[in-house]
Parts: C-alpha cells; sequence; structure tokens
C-alpha cells in the first residue's frame, strides 16, 4: 500500500522529462506579480548557540518537503489537498526561512511536517500565496541560513543519494530547497512507475536520503542526463533542474539523485 496522497504527484511526474529537455533561454520567466506566487515555506532551525551541521540541516530539509506532499492530510478530501494539489499544478517553488528561539516555537502551530534529524530540525509549511503569509512566518529571515560546512563520509549504499553539484556554490537556503525538489520527483517517479512498496518502505523510514556535495570527478561520473526517463528505469537516477530566479544561472543541474535498488 503506497500512500494516500501519492496521486497528488502525478503532475511533477508528468513535467519531469520534458522540463528538463527544455532549453534554457525558454525556461519561465519569473512571475508579474509575486505576491500571487504560491510557495512552500521551508523553515530551518538556526540557534545561534548551537547551529546544527550542514548535511543534517539538508537531509531533514529534503525529507520534510516530500513528507508534507504525500502526508494523509495532503490525500483527495484532506485538508491540506487542495493547497498541495494546487501548488502541483503551477510552478514548483519554495522559500527557505531562518527560525531560532520563540520564533521556532512560533511556527510549529501552522499547517506543515517537522523532520528532526541528526541534530537538525526543519519544517516544511503547506504551500500557499507568498502574499498571504501567517504574521509567524512573515517576520523570518530568508537570508543568514548558512551554517558551518561538514564532511560526513561515504553514505550508507541503502540510502537514496542526493549530490549537489559542486560546480555551482549555493547557501544553505537554496541547497534545502533543491533537495526538497528532488525528493519531492522520486516521489512522484517511483508513484508513476507503480513502484508500491518501495515508495511504501521509505515513508515507513521516514523519507530518510543522504546529502552529499560531490567531488568534481564524481559528478563528472555522474554525467548529464540527456535522457531523464531512460536514467530513472536505467540507472535509478534523476536530475534537478534550477529556472534560475534565485542565486543560479537558468537551467543549472544542482543536484543528481541516485536512488538504492531494493534488495531482494
Amino acid at each position: 500500500m503506497i500512500p494516500d496522497a501519492a496521486p497528488v504527484l502525478a503532475p511533477l511526474a508528468g513535467r519531469y522529462a520534458h522540463w528538463l529537455g527544455l532549453p534554457a533561454d525558454v525556461l519561465p520567466e519569473p512571475e508579474d506579480d509575486p505576491a500571487a506566487v504560491r510557495a512552500m515555506q521551508v523553515v530551518l532551525r538556526v540557534e545561534r548557540s548551537a547551529p546544527p551541521d550542514r548535511i543534517s540541516l539538508l537531509e531533514a530539509a529534503a525529507s520534510a518537503a516530500v513528507a508534507v506532499c504525500l502526508d494523509e492530510r495532503s490525500a483527495p478530501g484532506g485538508e491540506w489537498h487542495e493547497a498541495v494539489s494546487t501548488w502541483l499544478q503551477g510552478r514548483i517553488r519554495k522559500v527557505t526561512r531562518r527560525a531560532r528561539g520563540a520564533h521556532w516555537e512560533a511556527v510549529q502551530p501552522l499547517p506543515g511536517v517537522t523532520v528532526a534529524h541528526g541534530g537538525a530540525e526543519v519544517r516544511a509549511l503547506v504551500p500557499g500565496p507568498v502574499g498571504e503569509l501567517p504574521s509567524q512566518v512573515g517576520r523570518l529571515q530568508v537570508a543568514g541560513t548558512d551554517v558551518p560546512l561538514d564532511e560526513p563520509g561515504e553514505p550508507a549504499p541503502d540510502l537514496p543519494v542526493l549530490w549537489l553539484n559542486p560546480q555551482v556554490p549555493m547557501t544553505t537556503g537554496k541547497a534545502a530547497a533543491q533537495v526538497g525538489h528532488a525528493t519531492m520527483i522520486a516521489a512522484a517517479l517511483l508513484h508513476a512507475d507503480c513502484l508500491d512498496s518501495e515508495l511504501q518502505a521509505w515513508a515507513a523510514a521516514g523519507y530518510r536520503v543522504a546529502v552529499r556535495c560531490a567531488s568534481p570527478q564524481r559528478w563528472l561520473e555522474l554525467g548529464t542526463i540527456a535522457d531523464p526517463l531512460t536514467a530513472w528505469h536505467a540507472h535509478r537516477m534523476l536530475a534537478v533542474r534550477d529556472a534560475g530566479f534565485t542565486e543560479v544561472d537558468p537551467g543549472t543541474i544542482t543536484v543528481i539523485a541516485r536512488w538504492p535498488v531494493p534488495q531482494r
């Protein structure tokens, strides 16, 4: 049995190959009215006295984003369904913010999912118009999300691995949005391929992933995914391609993810 909300990701699976195939000069322009943009707000807990390490924070963000989409409340008939499905049918935008102390506690009652991992905490909120943000969210800073870099070593072989592009510097907040895109694409492709048991097992494990910054050599080995559907079906690989609204150039591949083949 797969999560009941899995069908909500169908529009994302349907657009995936098309999006990767578009020339960079025809990618969508930013919306004319920024206040009308729908986005998922991703809140990173970064306490001044004890900031989390970057990799744990990114891994928690990756899990939290997909957890909102596949929460039972996002399924048809659920209280989050309209908000999540409307967002997924348009542009998949995320805004990453920093919170600490009382400001972190203030966002906990808002609709969303908090993931704690490796000493890091992230709350992904149900998407909505950025022009109608709750005051608890609107006062949180978008800048200042960077935390110390760390090198956790090789990931466990049974975890999905999200490799960050080493040639594209990104703030922690930007990288958090990109790895969240990767887990959502993965869930969409698993559901589209009727890999029910894998999606259910991943959900039961809390959507755990490993995030790593690829070395230049490893990035070269991962290669450019010219045919995304072939790459997924043949190699269990997917890519995140950014529209270039913030920090990176349009068409940049920010993440290449490799999904493990389950043990039989």
